[in-house]
């Protein structure tokens, strides 16, 4: 009974046990339930959670992204930035410039407008004084000398020049450019002026009054001048200058040894002719191989008057004085007198020393002028003078080459005083050396149409050589006999273009007439 007791005891404690462990046990159920409740919402909390940490991840990264994009974009803008106030201070420094240059350019181009304006003037002044001058001159010598040129007219230049046309252009100089042309039915070269050319009125009067009165057939010939453009009117000579010769220009074959003997002595004759010119002694001032021109028989022509002077000797001078005249050193260095260069003083030795110099060209054919006199003088003391001669002149002879050589060292003395005399030293040299090469005989190429006369000297309606040209109211020239005979005959027309003249006046073509007798007499 007491275990029975003590078993219900124990089966009561049992009991209150399990119904206790029951309770926790439906108490912890619960408590599972409630975690499981709580879990599954703290894990939907934390998905949600997490799922907006990644939205605001991929946020963050896409507001970098924006962020790193902005900032380039901002460096990127601050470069530019500098970039354009750079810029901007150039564009501020070019436009103060500008400014700048503008009021000078205004300026210059007031003194510009000034300038020419008072040129202008002072063209209009020239060209009244040198017609004034040239009318005076003109009616003074009306009775002592005939006028060898003709004037024409600036619509005549302009025409045969084609308004300057570059293609027709074939020299140029100090004075101007030289042009070819057809005027009057003549073929002949046109020199007009540059606007800018240091050389004007006097040059251009003095070139028409040393030319329009001397004759000589290594002058070149004047034809005519155009007061109102201060242009000049020259025979046209086909074989250009002899700088253009010796350079071989445009691959034209050297000058033979002949040839260029045959120039010295003509450029001596025709510098003898000017030096003894009375009453006044011309001194060409700018002798050089440019200015010597040549004719289709290579026959030398000396051109380029402008700056010339003459020279008169003063009244109780002795016969032996030498005449002189103080001028501004002017012409081409290399071929000027260095006496003349320092002092100024002109005469008729400063035109033996370019002589002298052209000589040596002749000689050796060299363009370059430096110390040309020391080596040639040294050659002919060593005795091998061979050794400097242009071998493309042919083979030389070297007793006369050695001949010429002295002569010109002689005439490039840097002393006056022992310089040659042309008339009485270097004539006697040259003249036996052209005769001993065969004279002006042997210098013609043996071409026919080289032997042929110029178009301009064959008369429109005889088809000759004239020998008395005349120039027409049309400004064309005939023979005499034959624009008489046509005017005779109750024409009242022109021969060549058929228009109606307006008279029936003739006027002598001295200029024609004396180019014609000169070519004949050749």
């Amino acid at each position: 009974m007491t275990e029975v007791a003590i078993s219900r005891q124990k089966a009561s404690e049992e009991a209150v046990r399990f119904a206790k462990a029951e309770r926790d046990a439906v108490e912890t159920i619960r408590r599972v339930k409630a975690s499981e409740s709580l879990y599954a919402k703290e894990s939907r909390q934390r998905k949600e959670t997490e799922e907006a940490l990644a939205k605001r991840k991929e946020e963050h990264k896409k507001m970098k992204r924006e962020r790193d994009e902005v900032m380039e974009e901002l460096h990127i803008a601050l470069d530019q930035e500098k970039s354009l106030e750079s810029q901007i201070a150039d564009a501020d420094q070019m436009v103060k410039e500008l400014e700048l240059k503008i009021t000078s350019s205004d300026k210059m181009l007031q003194n510009y407008k000034k300038e020419r304006d008072e040129l202008q003037m002072e063209r209009d002044h020239a060209l009244k004084e040198a017609d004034e001058l040239r009318k005076s001159r003109a009616e003074a010598s009306s009775s002592q000398m005939p006028q060898f040129f003709s004037e024409f007219s600036f619509s005549e230049i302009e025409e045969a020049t084609q308004n300057s046309n570059p293609s027709l252009k074939i020299g140029e100089g100090g004075y101007g450019s030289i042009y070819k042309g057809v005027l009057r039915r003549s073929q002949v070269a046109i020199k007009v002026p540059h606007s800018h050319s240091e050389q004007g009125p006097a040059e251009y009067q003095q070139e028409v009054d040393v030319l329009s009165k001397m004759r000589h057939p290594n002058l070149i010939t004047l034809f005519g001048a155009c007061p109102e453009s201060w242009a000049l009117i020259y025979e046209y000579l086909p074989n250009g200058s002899l700088e253009d010769r010796l350079s071989c220009r445009d691959n034209s074959p050297p000058l033979s040894w002949q040839t260029r003997t045959r120039i010295a002595t003509e450029l001596c004759s025709v510098l003898i002719f000017l030096h003894s010119s009375k009453p006044y002694s011309i001194v060409h001032g700018d002798l050089k191989p440019a200015n010597v021109l040549l004719d289709a028989n290579f026959v030398s022509k000396l051109s380029d008057f402008g700056i010339c002077r003459l020279l008169c000797q003063n009244e109780g001078s002795s016969g032996n004085t030498t005449i002189c005249c103080k001028t501004n050193p002017k012409g081409t260095f290399g071929y000027m007198d260095p006496i003349f260069l320092i002092s100024g003083e002109l005469t008729p030795m400063s035109d033996v020393y370019s002589f002298g110099i052209i000589l040596l060209r002749l000689l050796t054919g060299r363009s370059t002028l430096m110390r040309i006199r020391e080596e040639v003088q040294c050659a002919l003391d060593k005795g091998n003078l061979k050794i400097l001669l242009d071998p493309s002149a042919g083979d030389w002879p070297y007793v006369q080459a050695e001949q010429l050589a002295h002569l010109a060292v002689r005439c490039c003395e840097m002393n006056r005083e022992n310089r040659p005399d042309l008339a009485s030293e270097v004539w006697r040299v040259l003249e036996p050396l052209r005769a001993s090469c065969g004279g002006s005989s042997s210098f013609r190429l043996g071409s026919k149409e080289l032997s042929q006369p110029p178009q301009y000297f064959i008369c429109p309606i005889f088809q000759e050589i004239m020998q008395d040209p005349h120039v027409a109211a049309d400004g064309y020239t005939y023979e005499a006999e034959a624009i008489r005979g046509w005017l005779d005959s109750g024409h009242d027309t022109s021969p060549m273009n058929n228009h109606k003249l307006a008279h029936s006046n003739l006027v002598p073509n001295h200029a024609l007439r004396s180019a014609i007798k000169e070519w004949l007499q050749q």
